[in-house]
């Protein structure tokens, strides 16, 4: 990539953040990025084009920085611990203002839905391969939608972020919500093998009637 495109992707997220989606402009985007506005459309077309393409390459980096310590993830409640410590970096880096202002302005512009979902997409796919790791051999693992809980994890990652900015003791008092969650699964994960057999029946026959 050349070091104006660069520039320009590097502009376009620091004009969200100034400005926000509803201000952010080619005007905006080529102050930030240090380069004629023009640059803009020559390299991007659109002005969307570059936002949108802003979003997948910061996402894309942002995951690549924290695959391996997901990976490490030896259990839920350690994914849970790894969700905390991306939570404050990505608050302190700015990236959850940047998100949700592309959230915000994918709810009016159908130009920005797509690729915004596509880029928190990548966070999902992570995030599945670890569920999918720790549930193995677990109760749950026959009636979990392992995909679903995944955008499920993700979600609530995203909503935590951006309730954060309001009410910071309640997005704490919610992520220690899920940790205990992640508690009460290895629990269940520890009981013996009668007690998991009984357990495992129980929800094969709640599941059938769902």
């Amino acid at each position: 990539m050349s070091d104006t495109k660069q520039r320009l992707l590097d502009g376009a997220i620091a004009a969200v953040r100034e400005h926000g989606i509803a201000g952010v402009s080619a005007r905006t985007i080529g102050a930030a990025a240090g380069v004629n506005q023009a640059l803009v459309f020559y390299h991007f077309g659109t002005v969307d084009d570059l936002l949108t393409a802003a979003c997948r390459a910061s996402t894309a980096e942002r995951v690549e920085r924290w695959s391996e310590r997901l990976a490490s993830a030896g259990s839920l409640r350690e994914l849970l611990a790894v969700g905390r410590a991306l939570h404050e970096e990505e608050r302190q880096l700015g990236n959850v203002t940047f998100l949700a202002q592309m959230l915000a302005g994918a709810q009016a512009d159908q130009r920005l839905a797509a690729p915004t979902a596509g880029a928190l997409q990548l966070w999902v796919d992570e995030i599945e391969v670890v569920l999918r790791r720790l549930l193995a051999g677990s109760p749950f693992a026959e009636v979990a939608d392992v995909p679903g809980l995944a955008r499920a994890v993700s979600a609530a990652f995203i909503g935590l972020e951006l309730y954060d900015g309001v009410d910071p003791a309640g997005a704490d008092q919610a992520m220690a919500a899920l940790d205990q969650l992640a508690l009460l699964m290895e629990i269940v994960d520890d009981l013996g093998p009668i007690a998991r057999r009984a357990l495992q029946a129980k929800v094969s026959r709640a599941t059938r009637r769902d």
